[in-house]
């Protein structure tokens, strides 16, 4: 039993005995288990990795904050932009082809050797995947093969897209360059996004989810340029 279905048992539990005063209490509790598990990580990460590398870390955060990459990208009202892409096995999938549900969920994720993408990942395959209504795409600038492996260590029954050169997160508005100061700190920790992705660029897309209804029109977003802050599950089964 995963967190959230936790929490629905004991909703139902207080409000059939009348004690729902509590709920409130208990909710605090149980809520937003995504940014728990991120919290943890950050503290891990403190005291494993150099103390230079994570001011480098902090540096290119607040420099895309600084930006605000995130004014310019796609949000509530807008068309989500057609694509043509590879999942995991090579397949390739359309936008058109996958509005066959009542709702689609696209989920731009930097890649696999991102800690914090390994844990929104988890959380949306665990508390949203299995909702019949919906259909869920991930999309990362990895490369088919790394998407495969991915797909399969997380036993996700969605497909995982391969936007090649970051196109479609361009499109959509969340692409970005990694910044120079930071590069040698990825392949010091043995992260070659080179070949991770097959390119020669070190573009990648900033965190981001988009809800589309079956006429491919966003109707909730969530997007930040600090990759440490992820989206609140809650709040996006609001939606769905």
């Amino acid at each position: 039993m995963t967190f959230l279905s936790l929490w629905d048992n004991i909703m139902r539990y207080c409000l059939a005995r009348n004690c729902s005063q509590y709920l409130y209490k208990i909710k605090q509790i149980f809520m937003d288990i995504l940014a728990q598990q991120i919290t943890e990580l950050n503290k891990q990460l403190s005291t494993q990795l150099p103390i230079e590398t994570l001011q480098a870390f902090q540096k290119s955060i607040q420099d895309l904050i600084e930006r605000k990459i995130e004014n310019n990208s796609l949000t509530n009202g807008d068309i989500f932009p057609s694509f043509s892409l590879k999942n995991q096995h090579h397949t390739t999938i359309t936008l058109e082809d996958s509005l066959d549900h009542e709702k689609l969920i696209i989920a731009f994720l930097r890649g696999s050797w991102c800690p914090y993408c390994n844990l929104e990942l988890k959380a949306l395959v665990e508390e949203i995947e299995k909702n019949d209504a919906i259909r869920f795409i991930f999309i990362t600038p990895q490369n088919e093969n790394a998407n495969l492996e991915w797909a399969s260590e997380y036993k996700t029954s969605s497909f995982i897209l391969s936007d090649k050169e970051n196109k479609l997160a361009k499109e959509v508005g969340i692409e970005f360059e990694l910044q120079d100061h930071v590069i040698d700190h990825y392949k010091n920790l043995g992260i070659d996004l080179l070949k991770i992705n097959t390119t020669n660029n070190y573009t990648l897309p900033i965190p981001a989810v988009y809800v589309l209804d079956k006429n491919a029109t966003i109707i909730y977003n969530f997007v930040n340029a600090n990759y440490m802050q992820r989206i609140n599950i809650d709040e996006l089964k609001q939606y769905i």
